[in-house]
């Protein structure tokens, strides 16, 4: 297979030199406020007025808590048949959770991974051809930037050791203290995206040549997907800060939740080659030249992670916030206010993903050393959505 190599941009001084985030976090590794907007496999247009928005208010019940016990967990990826795979941030591993009993199984450590600060296991994502290749992809922060890696899962092997060996992807993504991003999806069309962040150099974010504060987008391979608005690039949108949420909607348009700095924090719908303006932009600018975002919030409400769809709404988890933000769409745009749930319930909220019809699966974010509720057990619920 073809590696894609591409150099590091980082200065050291310049990570300790970074702004303050909207989660709170601070140079030496708070994980508060890094989310730019986000991708979207296709183009968003607005939509058309026979499109039909969901209700003006939602609604969330608890069904149930799927597990407990868990330490730093960030990424989360639904197996067929129903069992859940999360990552750990900080012990690098993956483990299996039984989605019915909740036991855990650890799969394996991940090899290379340097966790620091916000750094470490991230984002986790299954093959689009997982039925038959069992490959598990994953973003990580190494000793001298982020990358993404492939693994094999063999579940026949005893716990422990049912990872193979990881064979980089793509690497060379900008790593710092702050702002790795760290969220990986397979889009509609079958292409890998990847939310990442500035590193604490907002410089990177406008740069069309580096990769940090982009959306990437690459064949399962990690080469340029077919498509990109820049030729022979991996970039797919700039302008961002720091993107940990992506997610499509039924018309397989992309949205991202990205963390402000002081301001705003955002939900965006993601358009090919479209700026979102960080840093010359936090929030809504209007005529800048910049993509105004699909929703807005005060950094104390939010400092959202991962997002989900369902029943016609983005499902926004937030992390200083402690809630989980709906907001109902009529095409990329707002349907109505943003409607807030959960809050303070369950502590910080890290990772929403789809558990099918109006269901969702969510993790929380108590374990990584961060806000009020530090040191508290991190769990996976079941959530039934309207």
């Amino acid at each position: 297979m073809q590696r894609r190599a591409v150099p590091a941009v980082l200065a050291a001084a310049l990570l300790l030199t970074a702004g303050c985030s909207s989660d709170g976090a601070d140079p030496s590794g708070t994980d508060r406020g890094a989310t730019p907007a986000s991708t979207a496999a296709q183009s968003s247009p607005a939509g058309s007025p026979t499109e039909q928005a969901p209700p003006a208010k939602g609604s969330v019940k608890v069904l149930r808590t799927v597990a407990t016990g868990l330490n730093s967990p960030w990424g989360l990826a639904p197996l067929p048949g129903g069992d859940l795979l999360v990552s750990s941030r900080d012990e690098a591993t993956i483990t299996r959770i039984d989605d019915k009993t909740g036991k855990k199984t650890e799969l394996g450590e991940v090899p290379g991974v340097s966790p620091s600060g916000e750094g470490g296991l991230l984002g986790i994502a299954l093959s689009p051809d997982y039925a038959s290749d069992h490959l598990i992809y994953a973003y990580f922060t190494s000793a001298s930037d982020n990358r993404i890696v492939r693994m094999l899962y063999d579940e026949k092997k005893p716990s422990g050791e049912q990872l193979g060996a990881p064979d980089t992807v793509f690497r060379g993504i900008p790593k710092g203290v702050i702002h790795n991003g760290g969220r990986i999806a397979f889009g509609p069309d079958k292409m890998l995206y990847a939310g990442t962040g500035e590193s604490g150099d907002t410089g990177l974010s406008q740069d069309e040549k580096s990769l940090g504060g982009k959306i990437l987008r690459m064949t399962p391979d990690g080469e340029p997907a077919p498509g990109n608005p820049f030729p022979d690039s991996p970039v797919y949108s700039l302008g961002h800060r720091n993107v940990q949420g992506l997610a499509w909607d039924d018309k397989q348009r992309l949205f991202a939740s990205e963390f402000g700095q002081d301001t705003w924090d955002e939900l965006n719908a993601i358009k090919p080659g479209a700026n979102y303006g960080w840093p010359e932009a936090e929030g809504k600018d209007g005529g800048s030249g910049f993509q105004d975002p699909v929703a807005q919030w005060s950094t104390d409400e939010a400092s959202p992670s991962g997002i989900a769809y369902a029943e016609g709404s983005v499902w926004m988890a937030g992390l200083r916030g402690e809630r989980l933000w709906r907001i109902p769409l009529k095409g990329t745009e707002a349907a109505a206010d943003p409607q807030s749930f959960l809050e303070g319930e369950y502590g910080r909220l890290r990772t929403v993903a789809p558990a099918g019809g109006d269901r969702l699966w969510l993790v929380t974010s108590n374990t990584d050393g961060r806000g009020d509720a530090k040191g508290d057990d991190d769990r996976i619920l079941e959530l039934e959505v309207r």
